[in-house]
């Protein structure tokens, strides 16, 4: 881009100088100012793998694409026995429980009919994970799991580790460890993201999804979409910001790691803890869904 000025111009040089500095700093310098010249390294990874080089060229240029610092800070220093899981029992969310219940009673026996799982753990699940489809994650799935991939990279690795408050900095030693193992399971989740926007036709940088990358009212990983994911009400799209579409979806995941109508507290225990390793999260569900019977 070039400004032309006449010599006639009445425009201070001043002023000509400071537009020439932000179109500099605004566009020229774009990439490094939110640091998405980490993906650089990224894409051709995604590329030698198999993806479309220009369509992954394509994806990382959108101005909505960014290297997500904060909420992969978070995933680094969250810790899941300081969730408050009370919350989703209390008399409140009992009663919103039951009024989603309610209104949504053809679907939950529908899918409740068809996998054989209890359609009052099926609620607990979604009451947990996205507050019944209220809280879906405010960050692109696709830029978390971006940026936690591109952790493979030792420049990418040390700007995030500058970035983390010193009050919640361990090591640099454990650091590298865990950026490393994060990244290796976060590029997995990314190419699986990307096969699933291309299968159901999203674009991948649209989908809201947690610190995690985790999307839709059940709060799956795109490898569990792809392994797991259903379409509860038959339109041709598996599509988790639906209702019945992630209704289906989790009775398919329970289903298949071992849920049975009748199922013993111990095994409903252990087949919930695949979904999420974490016992406050079964216990948890289990005491929702103990409450929605009444």
């Amino acid at each position: 881009m070039f400004l032309r000025v006449s010599t006639n111009s009445k425009i201070p040089i001043i002023i000509i100088c400071l537009v020439i500095i932000f179109l500099w700093t605004g566009y020229g310098m774009a990439g490094k100012k939110n640091n998405t010249h980490h993906f650089e390294p990224l894409q051709k990874k995604l590329i030698q793998d198999g993806f479309d080089s220009e369509k992954i060229k394509s994806l990382y240029k959108q101005t909505q694409v960014k290297f997500e610092a904060k909420g992969a800070i978070v995933l680094f220093t969250y810790s899941e026995s300081k969730v408050n899981y009370d919350q989703f029992s209390n008399d409140w969310s009992i009663r919103n429980a039951k009024k989603y219940m309610k209104k949504h009673r053809e679907e939950l026996a529908k899918v409740e009919a068809a996998y054989g799982v209890d359609k009052n753990v099926i609620t607990a699940i979604l009451l947990v994970e996205s507050s019944l489809g209220k809280t879906l994650g405010t960050r692109s799935a696709f830029n978390i799991l971006s940026t936690l991939a591109s952790l493979m990279y030792s420049e990418a690795r040390s700007d995030l580790y500058t970035m983390i408050p010193k009050d919640k900095k361990t090591s640099r030693k454990r650091y590298e460890k865990s950026a490393k193992r994060k990244s290796k399971w976060a590029y997995g989740e990314l190419k699986a993201l990307l096969k699933y926007a291309d299968q159901e036709g999203f674009d991948p940088a649209e989908i809201p999804g947690s610190f995690a990358g985790a999307m839709g009212l059940a709060q799956f990983m795109p490898t569990s979409i792809l392994a797991y994911g259903k379409d509860g009400n038959n339109d041709g799209t598996i599509d988790l910001l639906t209702h019945a579409d992630a209704m289906a979806s989790i009775a398919n995941y329970l289903k298949k790691h071992g849920w049975r109508p009748g199922i013993s507290r111990k095994k409903a225990e252990k087949v919930i803890y695949h979904y999420n390793h974490s016992e406050y999260y079964v216990k948890a569900v289990l005491k929702i869904a103990k409450r929605l019977e009444s």
